[in-house]
């Protein structure tokens, strides 16, 4: 009797052994162990890893363009205040032309319309040429603040589409998700949440490349309308003096009629 209780033992381990492993146990042996960022974006679809691909970019170009342009406005700005404080002085226009040689900076080409039409005009000290001189000056500073803000549009077309394109990416994850939950007849929290967590992902890169793009296009745009100001200052001064080489004309023709 005792030898068929311990037979009974033997089969039934024998029998617990065979026995196919519980349903949990399977997915989760084929669920990804690695669900880091870069684990999740090697396991993702082949669209959501087009979608981070292309917001890590858009991050990337977000950070180039705040080097340059942050560079590039210091450099021009602080050559325009350099200049300003030379108009400032007691200076011609012959001689600020002069000075300007040149050079292609903003001011020196402000500089250098005035001074040429001024050379058009004949040495015509007149209302006339201060309005010619206005007109050329509001030219040229138009066309300096459209090459100092050239780049910028990009970091608002990034700011304004990055979190819908990761938005994108994140709906189609989940969609696959839940094509994978219908295929593997299983609602298993441990099946839905790796595909579920490489779809947020993507939500997560659009809200990265998003926030910088904003908040740098809106310090560039402060930076763009100082030095704006600053090319409106200088445009300021080289009116007054145009004006006060026109009046020291008139006083000498008055003072030699006498």
């Amino acid at each position: 009797m005792q030898g068929n209780v311990g037979l009974r033992h033997v089969i039934l381990t024998i029998a617990l052994v065979l026995a196919p492993a519980p349903a949990f146990a399977i997915d989760e042996a084929l669920l990804p162990r690695n669900l880091s960022p870069w684990g999740m974006f090697l396991g993702a679809d082949i669209v959501v890893k087009t979608v981070m691909t292309g917001l890590v970019v858009a991050s990337l170009v977000t950070w180039t363009v705040w080097l340059a342009k942050s560079i590039e406005l210091r450099r021009k700005g602080a050559l325009a205040s350099r200049r300003m404080q030379a108009l400032e002085g007691n200076i011609r226009l012959a001689e600020a032309a002069a000075w300007a040689g040149d050079a292609h900076d903003a001011v020196a080409q402000l500089i250098q319309s005035c001074a040429r039409e001024a050379e058009l005009s004949g040495g015509v000290l007149d209302d006339g040429l201060q309005e010619r001189v206005a007109l050329r000056l509001e030219r040229v500073e138009a066309a300096m603040s459209r090459r100092i803000a050239r780049g910028t549009g990009v970091l608002a077309t990034i700011g304004a589409t990055a979190p819908f394109v990761g938005l994108f990416g994140t709906v189609w994850g989940i969609m696959n998700s839940f094509i994978g939950i219908s295929e593997s007849h299983t609602t298993s929290l441990a099946v839905v949440a790796p595909g579920i967590a490489e779809a947020l992902l993507a939500t997560a890169l659009g809200l990265v490349a998003a926030i910088p793009a904003v908040v740098i296009y809106n310090h560039l745009v402060r930076g763009i309308a100082n030095y704006r100001a600053l090319l409106g200052d200088a445009s300021a001064q080289l009116m007054l003096l145009v004006s006060r080489q026109r009046d020291h004309r008139e006083f000498r023709l008055a003072r030699a009629a006498e």
